[in-house]
């Protein structure tokens, strides 16, 4: 590509403390192009564009802006020179209207001139008119759907005609119309020459969109080239998948064969007026091991969440013949559904035995102390931890207390949130091979969610995909293998 070089990134870096969040990350974005930046939860990407922007300061590195160096500009001086950006939560002024909202980032920003161009108001209707907002100009931001409220971003964005746009989860709570939509939108800011660096983790639609993706992980760049070959690159894989999927079909014919424990019917969740789960059903039967399989933010843990009582929602679930919604989020737990968070949730300053007995208060003493040793047994390492500070672990240690906390309560049903986050190859073998000690010692029911296919496949009887908050597909693990696995991102 002959364009020139908008922004340029050299060896960006940012640490917070002892945590490095931006290892020497170098990129371009040039006039006329969509640059697509990826990566799971925490490999850095939302702090690249905050240092771009100068909402954050930098460690060490430099950002040029056709050709200047603005490495420690603030962010009103950035955007002033060119650079917009979209943040992914809608910060209206309320009491304002939609064409007052946007006519407010046309304002001059000097205490020379005290007034708008006499233009403004044409100008903020052209603006609207441009990213559909038109028909609701005169409507006030708490009337609109979420989507509008997206587009006044962009329009707010775009106010100051920025030769680059940086574009943080555009389509985070969009229907699939309305992503779309959106991304004819963002194709218009490309035709219209401008440098676009998109951030979403809608791999899909990003990889549709963009004509260069970057990927990063845990800071640092892990590829770069067209979206086809960094979605066949072997460590974007790895970092996505957890590796090469195998999968054996371990179907559960006893549990197939006996009424669902758990029912999740045409269940649908909103965040305000961001759609995080649509229409969702799946079931699981009595003995089973379920994985739910998806990228970060498909909507796993807001399912979760719902199951548990955490989130209000609409539809149904019934868990063994009773509507949870007759029940607090306390009842379902003591009921016999119990989430383990994928945040783990432990009390730091309390020790591993302190942690596993808060887990058992319910249950008399001789069974808690019964469930305590066959825990202690299931993971041996919590025995010689047994008066360690949970703070004090390691993190893989850590997950196995947040599962035995979750164990001790003595569920009929497991959710697993996402346990494999961060954790160590080695620490995941252990992980693995206690799952499957469970599975043999205990009548357990098991609901996985998982974006590490690699560990969720080899323990599942079924598997259910779910992208951009709907259930995209069901099917074996064998099945899935055969036919998700080169479409999975």
């Amino acid at each position: 590509m002959n364009a020139p070089v908008r922004l340029k990134v050299d060896n960006l870096s940012k640490r917070y403390g002892g945590l490095v969040a931006v290892k020497n990350v170098s990129l371009e974005l040039r006039a006329g192009e969509i640059l697509g930046l990826i990566g799971p939860n925490g490999s850095g990407k939302s702090t690249v564009m905050k240092l771009m922007m100068g909402i954050e300061p930098c460690s060490g590195g430099t950002i040029t802006l056709d050709g200047a160096d603005i490495t420690r500009w603030p962010s009103h001086r950035v955007a002033r020179a060119g650079v917009g950006i979209v943040f992914q939560h809608s910060r209206p002024l309320h009491r304002q209207t939609v064409l007052e909202n946007i006519k407010l980032a046309l304002l001059p920003d000097s205490l020379i001139r005290l007034f708008a161009d006499r233009d403004v108001d044409t100008r903020a209707r052209a603006i609207a008119d441009r990213v559909g907002l038109s028909a609701v100009v005169n409507r006030h931001p708490s009337t609109l759907p979420f989507a509008d409220l997206r587009r006044m971003e962009m329009a707010k964005a775009i106010a100051r005609n920025p030769q680059v746009v940086l574009v943080d989860e555009p389509f985070a709570g969009l229907t699939m119309s309305e992503v779309a939509a959106f991304s004819d939108l963002i194709r218009g800011f490309r035709d219209e020459g401008r440098a676009v660096l998109l951030v979403d983790h809608n791999v899909k639609s990003v990889a549709a969109l963009v004509d260069r993706v970057f990927a990063m992980y845990l800071g640092e760049r892990i590829a770069e080239g067209t979206a086809d070959e960094v979605m066949r690159n072997p460590t974007v894989r790895r970092v996505y998948l957890g590796g090469e999927i195998t999968a054996s079909n371990k179907r559960n014919e006893a549990a197939a064969a006996k009424p669902p424990l758990l029912k999740v019917d045409d269940v649908s969740v909103f965040y305000g007026k961001a759609q995080a789960l649509d229409k969702v059903g799946i079931h699981v039967g009595q003995g089973e091991f379920v994985s739910i399989v998806g990228l970060n933010g498909a909507g796993k843990t807001t399912l979760f969440n719902a199951m548990s009582g955490l989130v209000p929602y609409s539809g149904k679930i019934e868990f063994d013949g009773r509507n949870l919604n007759e029940l607090t989020a306390g009842g379902i737990a003591r009921f016999g559904l119990v989430q383990c968070p994928e945040s783990r949730e432990l009390f730091g300053d309390m020790s591993v035995e302190e942690n596993l007995d808060l887990g058992g208060q319910h249950l008399t003493p001789a069974r808690r102390h019964e469930q305590l040793d066959w825990l202690l047994e299931l993971f041996p390492i919590l025995r010689e931890r047994r008066t360690q500070a949970s703070r004090t672990l390691s993190g893989g240690e850590q997950q196995m207390l947040a599962i035995a906390r979750a164990l001790m309560m003595d569920p009929k049903l497991l959710i697993l949130d996402e346990p494999t986050l961060g954790l160590a190859p080695v620490i995941l073998e252990q992980l693995g091979r206690a799952l499957e000690r469970l599975r043999e010692k205990s009548p357990v029911t098991i609901l996985l969610g998982e974006q590490n296919v690699t560990f969720a496949l080899p323990h599942a009887d079924r598997v259910y995909v779910l992208e951009h908050a709907r259930i995209v597909w069901e099917g074996d693990p064998v099945r899935f293998a055969r036919e998700m696995g080169t479409g999975y991102l």
